[in-house]
């Protein structure tokens, strides 16, 4: 009784700021959302902290948590829809399914960059949006426990804003491709930090890949991995290597 008067009033008796999240969280959600604080808190990103000169909540507890809960809610969605692929196939799906890059671009599609931008004063980055989503994915578990976070996950997410059967032919893991070259071809791989710099209040590096010693490829990220695979496929390019075909 108490969550269907405070649903009530977020809608329509709160502040207006808090009715016009409200509305926007329920076509986001199919729901109405009670604790507005919660979800307020995942759309907080934690370079807002530095600046107002000391600690503040932001989403990142929450994306740890959304993390955890998306990997097992997906581990479960693929055990299920592919009941004869081993655990190689499975793992490798969940991996492209949970990546940065495909969380990226689910947020992108579900329109968070609107709500990120009202609680950030700082220049939103792709990657924010798959934090956003992560976080999003915590809140829900909060309020509504796993059943029906799973629902909306596999409803929502999965169904709604993916395309499995294409993430099932396409590799975008470069680094594991220009690794697999190198293996075949007796030669050397590695990865180099060139530079740690703050951008935005955040940290970005820019890396380097080596092949046999020589610089071949090099990327800028806020995240190390993805500096890594942008900078692998530019090396991908540089040295010709096609891309893998799959039946």
């Amino acid at each position: 009784m108490f969550n269907i008067f405070k649903q009530f009033f977020n809608l329509y008796f709160s502040s207006n700021e808090d009715r016009e999240f409200t509305r926007r969280l329920r076509s986001i959600l199919g729901y109405i959302p009670c604790n507005l604080g919660l979800y307020k808190l995942a759309f907080f990103h934690k370079s807002n902290n530095s600046q107002k000169g000391y600690a503040i909540q932001n989403n990142e507890r929450l994306e740890y948590l959304g993390d955890a809960v998306l990997g097992t809610i997906v581990a479960e969605y693929l055990f299920k829809k592919y009941p004869n692929s081993n655990e190689g196939f499975l793992t490798k799906m969940r991996s492209k399914i949970v990546k940065r890059k495909s969380l990226n671009i689910i947020g992108d599609k579900m329109g968070l960059d609107v709500l990120l931008s009202e609680y950030n004063k700082t220049r939103l980055s792709r990657s924010m949006l798959g934090n956003a989503v992560e976080a999003l994915v915590g809140a829900i578990y909060i309020e509504k426990g796993y059943v029906q976070t799973k629902k909306y996950v596999v409803k929502n997410l999965l169904r709604r804003y993916l395309d499995i059967h294409e993430l099932e032919i396409t590799d975008d893991n470069f680094k594991s491709q220009l690794l697999e070259w190198s293996q075949k071809n007796g030669k050397q791989v590695s990865y180099k930090v060139l530079a740690r710099y703050k951008f935005e209040k955040r940290d970005r590096f820019k890396v380097a890949v080596l092949v046999d010693g020589e610089k071949v490829g090099t990327a800028d990220d806020f995240n190390k991995k993805s500096a890594e695979q942008i900078a692998s496929e530019r090396a991908l390019s540089a040295l010709g290597i096609p891309a893998p075909h799959h039946g």
